[in-house]
């Protein structure tokens, strides 16, 4: 954290206790001091999880343990650190997720393999994995059910503002919540981010119809989303549904009776994907593209996706230059169908360019003075087909580079 608040920052909403969760914080010094760096969630017996991760080809070792701990379908405990990404660490880091669970697993009173565990932070480190499980048993023995803020800021890292959301679904007119909490704010691009993220239900929920659920609604919010085109090794969402909602039972597939569930779930998504895109790093304005008239959906996402991961694009945003050329540039470059003059391009809400060319009698003064705002929004008409989608970004600004720049000293 650099200690100066993002200006698009949100409030912490609240965040109810939930019922077979209990979550909390602690000192570990793991690298940071005098700030919590150490987070850990129990769960009810018969917790079920589903999880989504990073593309990335050299991912961190923790991902690799929670794929494999997926499988069983059931968790118990979640340990998170934040400092050190136990990345690119060899044995030593695949050692360090199995002590970690193992220790985990003995205050929870269960298997190590129903143990998720991730880490954030610095790559190419070793973790020190001793601070880690001396600081457990303390950390363990003051989990409350209404930890949900504490356990939100314990897992930040160059974030400047603690990320969650909560929704209320009902399934079979039996209401249930979903808490979700979320860090990042660089290293973020699809698919996903040096992002975590946690969320859990009380709902009664099969893992199997969970895994289709959260996979869609991931596709439709953090996949969505960029800061600075790059892909972390440790992007992980995890979905826990505890079971101690009384509703009708839901079927393995899932189905028609979760259509509340999942509109629910996906809102809390979406609105853990844009605080992490408000909270990019050295970011002044969330930008958001809307692509219509793409010869496919995919099509139209990668196009939103070039031009919102263009420096040329993002630099001009920051700068509040109605530069709609570069737009057309970001377009071109994707690499997908696009027909120079059938492109339409507009900046808050005033069309810009249609046919090849600027529209006769624009006028730059209203999308100079939407620029000047916190949020852009940008419409691209490509003029082929049906395709649409939505992609959200930031700006980019000289903050990005102090920030990085320093990131480890």
């Amino acid at each position: 954290m650099d200690g100066k608040t993002s200006p698009l920052a949100v409030k912490l909403p609240e965040l109810p206790p939930l019922a077979g969760v209990r979550l909390g914080a602690a000192e570990a010094g793991i690298r940071y001091r005098n700030r919590t760096d150490l987070v850990m969630l129990e769960l009810a017996a018969g917790t079920t999880v589903a999880g989504v991760f990073t593309s990335n080809r050299c991912p961190g070792a923790p991902v690799d343990w929670c794929r494999a701990a997926l499988r069983g379908g059931q968790a118990r405990a979640v340990v998170v650190n934040a400092g050190n990404a136990n990345v690119f660490t060899g044995r030593a880091g695949r050692e360090t997720c199995a002590v970690t669970a193992a220790a985990a697993a003995r205050l929870a009173g269960c298997a190590a393999e129903q143990v998720f565990v991730a880490s954030t932070g610095v790559i190419g480190e070793v973790l020190p994995v001793d601070r880690l499980t001396a600081a457990l048993p303390a950390l363990h023995a003051g989990l409350r059910a209404d930890g949900w803020e504490a356990a939100a800021r314990g897992i930040m890292t160059t974030d400047t503002f603690p990320k969650a959301a909560s929704r209320v679904a009902k399934i079979g007119g039996v209401a249930v919540r979903i808490n979700g909490i979320a860090k990042g704010s660089g290293m973020i691009a699809p698919d996903m981010a040096t992002m975590l993220c946690f969320i859990c239900t009380d709902a009664k929920l099969p893992s199997g119809a969970l895994q289709a659920l959260l996979k869609k609604g991931v596709d439709a919010s953090f996949n969505c989303t960029t800061v600075d085109s790059d892909t972390s090794t440790s992007d992980t969402v995890l979905l826990f549904a505890t079971g101690q909602a009384k509703h009708p039972r839901v079927p393995a597939e899932g189905g028609r009776v979760l259509g509340d569930f999942a509109r629910a779930l996906n809102e809390v998504l979406l609105d853990l994907a844009l605080q992490v895109v408000r909270d990019g790093e050295g970011a002044q304005k969330l930008v958001r593209i809307d692509v219509t008239g793409a010869t496919t959906g995919r099509s139209a996402k990668r196009i939103g996706l070039a031009v919102a991961n263009s420096p040329l694009v993002k630099t001009a945003i920051a700068g509040e230059d109605a530069n709609w050329g570069r737009i057309v540039m970001a377009v071109g470059k994707a690499g997908e169908p696009a027909d120079r003059d059938r492109l339409s391009i507009g900046v808050g809400g005033v069309w810009m360019a249609r046919d090849g060319g600027v529209v006769p009698g624009y006028d730059e003064a209203p999308v100079a003075a939407h620029m000047r705002g916190r949020e852009v929004a940008i419409a691209i008409d490509v003029g082929l087909g049906r395709g649409k989608a939505t992609v959200w970004t930031c700006d980019l600004t000289h903050g990005y580079i102090d920030i990085n720049g320093s990131y480890r000293s």
